[in-house]
């Protein structure tokens, strides 16, 4: 589906989502969950792009206001009250998202000493850093199109605040010696104290690195006031050296193709020296879409599927299709690595899923079934971002 066609279900799918969620007008309990707002507030600003109209950025505003109230401070069932950081309110209000934000599932967390329950952990609050590095991005964009420098200073102490509390040394053995090397927990407490899942999530890194390549990149817009995060990069650039990417997982392959997309727009800046990066994302591009097509799983009825998984591969494949006309456009920039303009055509026979993805979950037989109304606020969403891509896949 084009985006001219897909533009005006966007608007509705959009509208609807503030008004089911609470956001406008504004419910007595809103419904905020950190990876739904993020896409949410892009989208908004896209709209807002599209159309000039204030309303829509005013609701990106609203939005970013409601989230950091309501995400930004201790649950109603905790026995904890205020920021999360531990600020006093005022100082709250001027540093929002320094303590981090909670995810916003229903459950409260795990406590410290209580056994971990691989199922049950799935429904329980937290942080999750690839949640925070997407609302990181969601900031930026806010000032990017608004001129306000606040909310990318907000972005940036969120990106201290998540790099130091996700991250920790590890001691590894390399022949006979050892030594220490970073690594990222996937989720740690609302408070940010302990770990709830310690393991490390497979593009966590990379979302890290890009998204703070990004912020680097934007500071020369505020006269590089906000802090820096040259240490930070560096960090991550270890963590992710020879790492393969490649994963069959429809959502990890469309974040892998957004962030191809994203190395790309930054390094048309000038502010992405790895260069061999944007490579190798392709590369893990090329085998996940290769491993995915063969699953069949676009095949499957809408009640075994869940459509913000596949929303997200097709978001990355209209990445793909950015990306193609970036390169194409800037051959002073990417003309040094000719296979690269070969890796992106050979994706480009993938993009017609796109739009079976779009036109599958654009029936209303398809979203009425529960996997799609369980999840609702993300699948709408998504889909809107999906069928209007820019305001997302925007620096």
């Amino acid at each position: 589906m084009k985006q001219t066609q897909g533009f005006p279900i966007a608007v509705k799918l959009m509208t609807e989502f503030a008004r089911l969620s609470g956001l406008a007008p504004a419910g007595d309990r809103p419904r905020r969950y950190l990876w739904t707002d993020a896409f949410a507030v892009c989208n908004f600003l896209g709209l807002y792009q599209h159309t000039n109209d204030e309303t829509w950025k005013n609701l990106s505003l609203q939005l970013v206001d409601q989230v950091h109230s309501i995400l930004g401070r201790h649950r109603a069932d905790d026995w904890r009250e205020g920021w999360i950081s531990g600020l006093d309110d005022r100082e709250g209000k001027f540093h929002p998202a320094i303590g981090g934000l909670r995810i916003g599932k229903k459950m409260n967390e795990r406590g410290p000493d209580v056994p971990i329950d691989d199922q049950l952990e799935w429904d329980r609050d937290g942080q999750y850093y690839h949640y925070l590095t997407k609302w990181m991005h969601a900031l930026n964009r806010v000032s990017s199109v608004t001129g306000n420098p606040a909310y990318r200073r907000w972005a940036v102490e969120l990106a201290k605040t998540a790099h130091a509390r996700f991250t920790y040394d590890s001691t590894r053995s390399g022949g006979t010696a050892a030594y220490n090397q970073k690594r990222m927990c996937w989720k740690m407490s609302i408070d940010l104290s302990y770990p709830l899942v310690a393991s490390m999530g497979h593009h966590d890194p990379l979302d890290g690195l890009i998204t703070y390549r990004e912020l680097q990149a934007s500071r020369a817009e505020d006269s590089k006031e906000a802090p820096d995060l040259s240490r930070e990069i560096e960090e991550l650039a270890a963590m992710c050296k020879e790492k393969d990417w490649t994963t069959d997982d429809a959502l990890g392959i469309g974040g892998l193709l957004s962030d191809a997309f994203r190395v790309a727009e930054i390094a048309a800046t000038g502010a992405f020296a790895q260069a061999d990066l944007l490579a190798d994302i392709l590369k893990a591009c090329r085998r996940g879409l290769q491993s995915f097509a063969k699953t069949g799983s676009l095949k499957a009825p809408a009640y075994y599927r869940l459509a913000f998984r596949e929303l997200g591969l097709s978001i990355g494949l209209h990445a793909l299709e950015r990306l193609q006309r970036l390169i194409e456009k800037r051959p002073g920039i990417f003309g040094e690595q000719q296979s690269l303009g070969s890796q992106v055509e050979s994706l480009m026979r993938y993009c017609a899923l796109a739009e079976i993805i779009e036109n599958f979950w654009l029936e209303p037989a398809n979203r009425e079934v529960p996997s799609f109304t369980d999840h609702l606020d993300i699948n709408t969403v998504m889909l809107a971002a999906s069928l209007a891509p820019d305001g997302y896949l925007m620096l």
